[in-house]
């Protein structure tokens, strides 16, 4: 979550339906930096959430948005946990759209679940038909080079299996708003399984922090370096600053360990 104070107990808030809560064994706020009141409205809605394990972490740096899903990777192997959940604070996806499939143990039988604004059975609302034809159009050619479909390089509802992440195939990808796109390349390079599902997704009072010119460069530039250099892909550096750690600090924490 980053600066965004309106929308971050609506998201907590989905967490309470009893479909969700049964499902969920934890959950953890990761906060990177926010400049506003995310933080305090966070642990407002974190205190009396019905799922029994809740964390509130803030990234002890703004580490971008690739940053914080390493935060989370991180967290949670050390915690123990068999899947991982990324859910955006900016209340632009429902958590609800996963759930049938965590409800037939669909995600048992792939290594990354990830939601799709882009397929078959999505609504999208206030979405403009620029930005949907431009993500279209590159799903066609993210697909045309990792040889299999993709409807979404990067929306904010996405199931991890953990232990894909054991050699830390991820630790050099970019910590910006690419981090996704790098991560459908890394998961196709190591023959990893990805499927994806359809989302809801809207755009109500959410400040984006994307820039579509900027956003814009950096897939060409990504897409540049996966086509020159396909085989050194997974082993060179694509962070603009190189960390060997990406530590937080736990600022709250409720129910037993």
């Amino acid at each position: 979550m980053y600066n965004c104070a309106p929308q971050i107990g609506r998201v907590l808030a989905q967490l309470r339906r009893p479909e969700v809560t049964i499902l969920i064994d934890g959950v953890v706020c990761i906060d990177n930096r926010s400049q506003d009141e995310t933080v305090e409205n966070a642990r407002t809605a974190l205190e009396d959430n019905p799922v029994s394990q809740r964390w509130l972490l803030r990234n002890d740096e703004n580490y971008g948005l690739g940053g914080s899903h390493k935060v989370a990777i991180d967290f949670a192997r050390d915690k123990g946990f068999s899947y991982l959940i990324v859910l955006h604070g900016d209340d632009q996806g429902d958590i609800g759209d996963l759930i049938p499939h965590l409800q037939s143990a669909a995600h048992e039988a792939t290594d990354f679940l990830l939601g799709a604004r882009f397929m078959k059975g999505s609504r999208l609302i206030g979405y403009s038909r620029l930005r949907t034809a431009l993500n279209k159009l590159i799903n066609v050619v993210f697909s045309a080079l990792v040889h299999k479909p993709v409807h979404d390089i990067g929306s904010g509802l996405n199931l991890f299996r953990v232990r894909a992440f054991a050699d830390g195939f991820e630790r050099k990808f970019a910590d910006d708003l690419t981090f996704n796109l790098y991560l459908v390349f890394g998961i196709a390079a190591k023959g990893l399984r990805m499927t994806f599902f359809p989302l809801s997704w809207r755009e109500d009072d959410q400040v984006s922090n994307a820039r579509l010119a900027r956003i814009s460069l950096r897939v060409l530039r990504l897409l540049a370096a996966r086509i020159l250099r396909a085989g050194d892909f997974l082993r060179d550096e694509h962070r603009d600053v190189p960390r060997a750690a990406y530590p937080s600090t736990i600022l709250h924490a409720w129910g037993p360990e």
